[in-house]
């Protein structure tokens, strides 16, 4: 009986070459959707994607790396949670004041493209 189903097979027309590469895709596609599902929902994409360290959710994150790492007391996290919150806003004003200066040697069709640039190293 399987003899009869090879010689039928083999005997008759092959897969359509079309159709094998249009399943290969699909199911290649398939399994990256699903990888893709799998990684959103494991937090994965979370940690990959970690707030910017100068925001409140980064500093906050950041802060309680810290405090986890170094052991801090509670004076002692009071005390850095001042410095680490004074060295963020040096670090606003920092990149405020070069903006401003960036801005003032460009013309305004690289102050438009330059605004991009900040926008997506963000």
């Amino acid at each position: 009986m399987n003899t009869d189903l090879l010689e039928r097979t083999s005997a008759g027309r092959g897969w359509d070459p079309r159709v094998v590469c249009a399943v290969v895709l699909a199911l290649v596609f398939l399994c990256g959707a699903t990888a893709g599902a799998v990684a959103m929902n494991t937090s994965l994409h979370a940690r990959l994607h970690q707030p910017a360290f100068d925001t409140p959710a980064g500093q906050s994150l950041n802060f309680d790396k810290l405090q986890k790492e170094l052991n801090l007391t509670p004076e002692q996290s009071e005390q850095m949670q001042s410095i680490l919150k004074d060295m963020w806003m040096y670090y606003r004003t920092l990149l405020s004041d070069a903006k401003q200066r960036a801005e003032q040697v460009l013309t305004p069709e690289q102050r438009v493209k330059f605004e991009r640039f900040l926008q997506q190293q963000r």
